[in-house]
C-alpha cells in the first residue's frame, strides 16, 4: 500500500490517517465538512486535496447510516483497489450494499475496537489502535488482495486482527460496547438531579461506571440506530435481572424472615454471576485474568510524584501490572493503587515505606 483516501475525518478516520501518514503512506482526506478535513491535514494526517487517480485503499469513516451510500459512490467511481469501512456495525451496511447491487469483491467491513469519550480530528491520535482488536468481516466474495490490504492496514496501525462473521460481530458489540454505553448513561443520569451533598461523595466506583457517559450523544444515536435489535435483546436480559434484584431488595426489607433469606440469596446469585462474568474479561496482553495484589499509597497531587513512586517500585524490582488513582475530593492528594503479583507485594510495601511513602492497608 502506497496511497489511501480517508473519507470522514472524525476521531477514527483521522487516527487511521495519522497512523498511515506516520508510516509513509500518501493519505488524502475528505469530509462533508471541509473545515474538519483541513483540521486533520493541519495535524499531519495527510492532504485535504483529492487524489488525481485511483488509490490503493479507501477507508470510509462516516456514521453507520451513511456507510453504504458512501461506499457505493466510491466503488461506483472506481476510486481504489480496495474499500474498507470502520463503522461499529457490520451486518446492516453489507446488506445495504447488496441491495444497491454493488460488487462486493473489493469491499471488506472492519471495526477497530478503540475510541475515546471525545470526538473529532483534534481528539485523534496515531496510536489509538495500538494493541487493540480490529475486527475483519470478509465474505466468500471478498478478494484475497483486499483481505491482504486490510491486514496491512491493521499492521500499520499496530492493532490485532480478529476475523468474525458480520452478524456475530454486531451481537458481540451489542454486549461489550453498546449496552455498557447505555447503562453508563442511565447511571450517570441519576446524578443529574441528585443532591449536591450526594454528588460530593462520588468515589472511584461511580467514576468508573460513568466514565463513558461523557461520550457524544449524537454519535451514539447513529451507532444504536444501526444495531437496535441486538442491543435491545441484551437490555431485555439486563432488565429481567433488574426486576429480580428490585424484588429481592424489597424482600430484604420484609418482616418475614423467609422472604429476607430468599432476597439475600437472589442478590448473592446476581453478584456471583457478575463475578463469573468479570473473570472472563481478558487480562493484561489479552491473557487470562490474573488476581493481582493491590498496594495502596497516599500520593500528593504535584509534578514528579508519579515518576517517583514508579521509580521506587523499580528500585524494589517490582513490575507494576496495573495502576488506578482515586482522587480525594477537595484535597491536593489521592490514593494510588499499584497492582502487582501477590508474591511481590511485601517487598514493594517495605521499599515504599523505606522511601517515606504512606502505605495504606
Amino acid at each position: 500500500m502506497k496511497t489511501a483516501l480517508v473519507i470522514g475525518t472524525g476521531l477514527i478516520g483521522t487516527s487511521v490517517a495519522l497512523a498511515l501518514a506516520g508510516r509513509g503512506i500518501q493519505v488524502h482526506l475528505t469530509d462533508h465538512d471541509p473545515a474538519q478535513a483541513r483540521t486533520a491535514a493541519a495535524r499531519g494526517a495527510g492532504t485535504d486535496q483529492l487524489p488525481e487517480g485511483p488509490v490503493d485503499l479507501v477507508v470510509v469513516a462516516v456514521p453507520p447510516a451513511h456507510v453504504a451510500g458512501t461506499l457505493a459512490k466510491a466503488i461506483g467511481g472506481g476510486l481504489a483497489r480496495a474499500y474498507l469501512d470502520v463503522a461499529s456495525v457490520k451486518g446492516g451496511p453489507r446488506r445495504e450494499l447488496e441491495e444497491l447491487g454493488c460488487d462486493l469483491s473489493g469491499y471488506l467491513g472492519t471495526h477497530p475496537m478503540a475510541g475515546r469519550e471525545r470526538s473529532g480530528p483534534l481528539a485523534a491520535t496515531a496510536d489509538l489502535f495500538e494493541g487493540r482488536p480490529w475486527v475483519l468481516t470478509p465474505t466468500p466474495a471478498t478478494d484475497t488482495e483486499v483481505l491482504n490490504i486490510a491486514l496491512e492496514l491493521v499492521a500499520l496501525c499496530r492493532a490485532v486482527p480478529v476475523v468474525m462473521d458480520a452478524d456475530a460481530h454486531d451481537r458481540a458489540v451489542a454486549l461489550v460496547s453498546h449496552t455498557p454505553q447505555l447503562l453508563s448513561s442511565m447511571v450517570a443520569a441519576r446524578l443529574k438531579e441528585a443532591d449536591e451533598t450526594a454528588v460530593r461523595l462520588c468515589g472511584q466506583g461511580i467514576r468508573d461506571v460513568t466514565r463513558i457517559a461523557a461520550s457524544d450523544p449524537r454519535m451514539w444515536i447513529d451507532i444504536l440506530s444501526a444495531n437496535p435489535g441486538p442491543v435491545a435483546d441484551v437490555l431485555a436480559a439486563v432488565a429481567a435481572d433488574l426486576d429480580e434484584t428490585v424484588r429481592a431488595l424489597r424482600a430484604l426489607d420484609s418482616a418475614d424472615e423467609d422472604q429476607r433469606i430468599g432476597g439475600a440469596a437472589d442478590i448473592e446469585d446476581v453478584l456471583r454471576r457478575g463475578n463469573a462474568g468479570r473473570s472472563r474479561v481478558p487480562g493484561k496482553h489479552g491473557a487470562a485474568p490474573t488476581a493481582y495484589e493491590s498496594v495502596t499509597v497516599l500520593i500528593g497531587d504535584q509534578p514528579g510524584e508519579l515518576a517517583r513512586i514508579f521509580a521506587d517500585a523499580g528500585r524494589a524490582g517490582v513490575n507494576v501490572e496495573d495502576v488506578r488513582i482515586e482522587h480525594a475530593t477537595g484535597q491536593q492528594a489521592g490514593l494510588i493503587q499499584l497492582m502487582v503479583e501477590p508474591s511481590a507485594a511485601a517487598g514493594l510495601i517495605a521499599t515504599l515505606r523505606d522511601q517515606g511513602w504512606a502505605v495504606r492497608q
